[in-house]
């Protein structure tokens, strides 16, 4: 059975994306690393409440494994943690993932030391414990919001082969032709280029461009889509250096 998408995506909707009014109805992957259930579970729900994907652990060793098993694109790491505390966490993330954006949760006395050496492991934020629901989701669509902004992609793109895509154009200029791309086409583009330093998978692509309710459906329009665009914007479209295959995972866009 076929799921049903939303509405096509307009040409629009791609600056906005690039806008501080960026909402989180990209279901990002957030991962809440804290010791205090109630307190982990509480960030849980309010984040739910505002459209992210939130899970939690509670100790330093569970974390890296759901870090190395998952590309969470946001981090609330605890300092304070049994097993492996927070800077350890952070430091070992950095070894394999660089750009997961963390956000510190500390409630040390001493904080500012602790906050220092964080920053300098790569934490990229803290935020001071006790605090408001409110203001934890505050603080986590203002990082988004300024990802999306470092990670927008230019308006033309220079491609191997001398071929260039104007993105607010939706055009294609190619051996002295120009070819329409879709607003689908141009969706994928820009999703692939934001998401450029992991694998996306078609879940990704089903759930964050088409925004179907679940990727549980059988469909094979992601792949027709996949190869549709190879051939507007690749040299060789059978052998894809832009848009590239890993094999048994998803697609990933050329560095």
């Amino acid at each position: 059975m076929h799921g049903t998408p939303a509405s096509p995506s307009q040409s629009s909707a791609r600056a906005a994306a690039a806008s501080d009014s960026t909402p989180p109805s990209a279901q990002h992957d957030v991962l809440i690393v804290e010791d205090e259930v109630d307190l982990a579970l509480g960030f849980r729900d309010a984040l739910a409440h505002a459209g992210y994907r939130a899970d939690v652990v509670h100790d330093g060793r569970k974390a890296l494994e759901a870090l190395r098993q998952r590309p969470y694109e946001l981090v609330l790491l605890d300092l304070m943690l049994p097993g492996l505390n927070g800077i350890d966490v952070l430091k070992e993330l950095r070894t394999f993932r660089s750009d997961t954006c963390v956000l510190i949760l500390t409630a040390l006395a001493g904080g500012e030391d602790a906050v220092i050496r964080a920053i300098e492991a790569g934490a990229d934020d803290y935020l001071s414990k006790p605090c408001s629901p409110r203001e934890l989701v505050a603080r986590v669509e203002a990082r988004f919001r300024r990802r999306a902004l470092d990670s927008a992609p230019p308006a033309r793109l220079e491609l191997p082969g001398g071929i260039s895509v104007d993105l607010a154009r939706l055009e294609v200029h190619r051996d002295g032709k120009l070819i329409p791309l879709t607003p689908r086409e141009g969706d994928i583009i820009e999703y692939l280029i934001r998401h450029r330093t992991r694998v996306v998978t078609r879940d990704d692509l089903l759930l964050d461009v088409w925004h179907y309710k679940s990727a549980n459906v059988e469909t094979r329009t992601v792949d027709i889509h996949i190869v549709g665009l190879r051939r507007k914007i690749e040299l060789v479209p059978e052998t894809p250096q832009v848009v590239q295959t890993v094999r048994g995972k998803g697609y990933r866009w050329y560095s």
